[in-house]
């Protein structure tokens, strides 16, 4: 017949003393069930004296005031009353009051989401990622759409918050996934909500591209980030992702845009593979799309000013002096502006980001200026007028051959050979002849681009030296210091 284990030997089983299971044993109760909380302070709180008369009345009518605040506010009305290690005491007696005695707090409501009805949509910066195209910085904007069921997610490169980025991008994510949701939503983006309108309601470009597809519009509260939570969330994933696979590609150098933009799409693509379940699940619910795109742009009508130039958007622009005193129509995509006179369009402009800024370009008034030399020195866009680094350095060297009137001449005659002979063959010419140390003349680049010419062929040289460091021009140009 076993024996039943003595007290002794179940106290050790529980690694505790023998009277100590006496206790629990006499009581009928677990050692859980005698614990009695701790309600009592084990030492004096030094904030007791001043807490009701000097810190609580702060709090009852503002508790967005943090404890090192108040304790700095404590500091200098009781000099030497307190000291720096006490603030920790301070913080957690504030936590304690938050939690017991504050306002309630905003709560979260977990929703539940349904195939096909509902997208979101948002922009993630992408400074922080080091992306660089061709050695350059690259920053830039992702425009980011995603299927709140589902999880499917696409994005398209932007350089703002436009309306024009904003209705490319969902173009783009519509068109990609080949049908509409019943529901999409943004936050409060000034492109797509009249923000200063007590009614809030969509600005009339945006509700024209909403009913272009048949969709239901949406918008989060202002400052409530946490209603657009699916896409918020998905960028943190989203550039972790991309960081990931960056770091396995050994570069976050691309050759061109289009490389950097087909390393995102592929990327999107397998992130989606995981999703195709309930993807597919919404894919059968999802509208049909109208026969065409609507355009992203922006039209707008201006006057060009007699300095040859446009203002469109605070952005000056120069345009063919032709168009003097005329009204031309401006078509304002996300990343270019289309000019139409009469019907027809004259040139496409690349689009300024910002406001304030100015793009001239020498071919529009490369006329005016042989005829004007003496406008030049003082010409409030003069830095436009050197297309290339080896243009700047072409003019100064030109003024160390000439006097200044002379070589301003001149470099106005190369710069209009640049504009009628084409850029990059004078810019050949004039690299070649500085690397060679060869003075610079407006009739030598010219004969030699016509000895090309007839020729059919670039010249060579026997020329073998060093490379020009660059750098102190590229710093005088940009304005920017170099590394």
């Amino acid at each position: 017949m076993n024996k039943l284990p003595t007290l002794q030997a179940l106290a050790d089983r529980a690694e505790m003393h023998e009277q100590t299971a006496r206790k629990y044993i006499n009581a009928k109760k677990l050692p859980s069930e005698l614990k009695k909380a701790h309600t009592w302070r084990t030492r004096n709180d030094p904030f007791e004296e001043d807490w009701k008369l000097q810190v609580l009345p702060f709090l009852e009518n503002n508790t967005g005031l943090e404890a090192k605040t108040l304790f700095e506010y404590l500091q200098r009305k009781f000099p030497g009353k307190y000291q720096d290690g006490q603030l920790r005491t301070l913080q957690r007696r504030l936590k304690t009051w938050k939690a017991l005695e504050g306002p309630p707090k905003e709560i979260m409501f977990p929703q539940i989401h349904y195939p096909g009805i509902r997208s979101q949509s948002d922009y993630t910066h992408m400074d922080k990622l080091g992306i660089t195209i061709g050695g350059a910085s690259f920053p830039h904007l992702v425009y980011h759409f995603v299927l709140t069921y589902s999880n499917w997610e696409t994005g398209t490169v932007c350089f703002s918050e436009s309306f024009e980025s904003l209705s490319l991008g969902l173009q783009n994510a519509l068109w990609e996934l080949n049908g509409v949701p019943q529901q999409h939503q943004t936050d409060s983006l000034s492109a797509a909500v009249k923000n200063t309108d007590p009614k809030r309601g969509f600005t009339q470009a945006y509700d024209e591209l909403l009913n272009h597809y048949n969709l239901e519009g949406r918008k989060i509260q202002p400052r409530s980030p946490n209603e657009n939570g699916d896409v918020e969330k998905s960028h943190d994933l989203f550039k972790r992702a991309v960081d990931q696979r960056l770091i396995l590609r050994g570069s976050r150098d691309f050759k061109s845009r289009e490389e950097y933009e087909d390393f995102l799409k592929k990327l999107c693509k397998e992130r989606n593979q995981g999703r195709l379940e309930k993807f597919h699940e919404e894919e059968k619910l999802l509208k049909k799309l109208p026969p065409t795109r609507q355009d992203s742009h922006k039209e707008f009508t201006v006057s060009t000013t007699k300095n040859s130039t446009i203002t469109v958007q605070h952005n000056t622009y120069s345009v063919p002096s032709q168009l003097i005193k005329l009204k031309v129509k401006i078509y304002m995509h996300a990343e270019y502006l289309e000019l139409y006179y009469a019907q027809r369009l004259v040139e496409t402009i690349p689009r300024l980001r910002g406001e304030g800024k100015h793009y001239i370009q020498y071919r529009h008034i490369i006329d005016s200026l042989i005829k004007k030399p003496g406008a030049f020195e003082n010409y409030k866009y003069r830095e436009d007028m050197f297309p290339s680094t080896y243009f700047r350095i072409a003019y100064d060297q030109l003024l160390k051959q000439h006097t200044h009137k002379k070589a301003t001449k001149e470099y106005l005659q190369i710069l209009y050979l640049a504009a009628k002979e084409g850029e990059s063959n004078v810019e050949y010419v004039l690299q070649r002849s500085i690397e060679a140390g060869l003075d610079i003349s407006s009739v030598d680049v010219k004969d030699i681009i016509k000895f090309e010419k007839n020729d059919h062929k670039q010249l060579k040289t026997d020329i073998n030296i060093d490379p020009v460091d660059l750098n102190s021009y590229d710093e005088l140009v940009s304005g920017k210091e170099t590394d």
